[in-house]
């Protein structure tokens, strides 16, 4: 079962996709529209009803939060549709210009990305009506990059968010830089955050704080653990909650818990 729905929050524009070949997705996409703007591609799997909505909305720019192919999915697409510039951190554009293999996961629920030029955004993106700032987040990708109106109270957050207690991380994910990431965001001026995949409309702030806190907390544990002269794999053990048993299975380990707890740990011992 596929979804697609338009929403609107404030004044961005709401795209939502979700695909599945069986069953419900597991895990829907967003992307947004605001000023001549979108902020992310969506998945390939979704590619025709993607390009349906963005033929409606026509962007002049696309901006890239990162280049994982549920963000990239449709960038060569659109772009080649209306002749949109895809921007993003110059990290992306690197990994945008030859699509590495992805694992059969990623194939299943997102599809592959296509090369696509992306040009350095610039720290100011300027539109009719707004200004957006790019702030490079690193942690959950190298090249992660949200986008903040701080004047209109709304960040475009990628995957910075996604929950205030978050159940896995990727095998790349880097949990130092993602805490730092999250302070530096708390500096800005917003209350909207429109995450890829959990939108929140109100006390923004409160709920990146909440992820902050969760982040940290995990870090301390982790450190007292390792400061005990406990192995890593002890560690997972006596933190591990059981909740990412189906995305660890579904994903034949590159998500899990445990690459949290590695992380840090990691992080403590380097």
């Amino acid at each position: 079962m596929n979804v697609v729905k338009r929403k609107k929050f404030g004044p961005a524009d709401a795209f939502l996709f979700g695909y599945a070949p069986v069953g419900s997705p597991v895990m829907g996409v967003y992307c947004y529209h605001i000023d001549g703007i979108m902020i992310d591609t969506a998945q390939s799997n979704m590619r025709k009803a993607v390009l349906r909505f963005v033929e409606s909305i026509r962007p002049d720019r696309i901006l890239l939060t990162h280049h994982h192919e549920d963000h990239s999915g449709n960038a060569a697409a659109i772009r080649e549709l209306c002749g949109a510039v895809v921007m993003g951190h110059p990290l992306a554009a690197e990994k945008m210009k030859q699509i590495r293999p992805i694992l059969p996961y990623q194939h299943l629920i997102w599809g592959r990305s296509t090369p696509v030029e992306v040009r350095p955004v610039p720290e100011i993106i300027e539109t009719g009506r707004r200004r957006l700032l790019a702030v490079h987040t690193p942690g959950h990708a190298k090249d992660h990059t949200v986008y903040v109106d701080q004047e209109n109270g709304i960040l475009f957050s990628g995957d910075l968010y996604l929950g205030k207690r978050i159940k896995y991380f990727r095998s790349d994910e880097n949990i130092v830089q993602q805490i730092e990431s999250l302070k530096k965001v708390l500096k800005l001026e917003f209350d909207m955050v429109l995450c890829a995949h959990n939108p929140v409309l109100e006390n923004g702030k409160a709920h990146i704080a909440g992820k902050l806190d969760y982040l940290e907390n995990l870090f301390g544990n982790v450190r007292r653990l390792v400061w005990e002269g406990r192995p890593v794999k002890d560690i997972i053990r006596n933190l591990d909650e059981g909740r990412d048993r189906f995305a660890k299975w579904l994903t034949m380990g590159n998500v899990g818990f445990a690459h949290m707890v590695r992380s840090a740990a990691e992080a403590v011992m380097s």
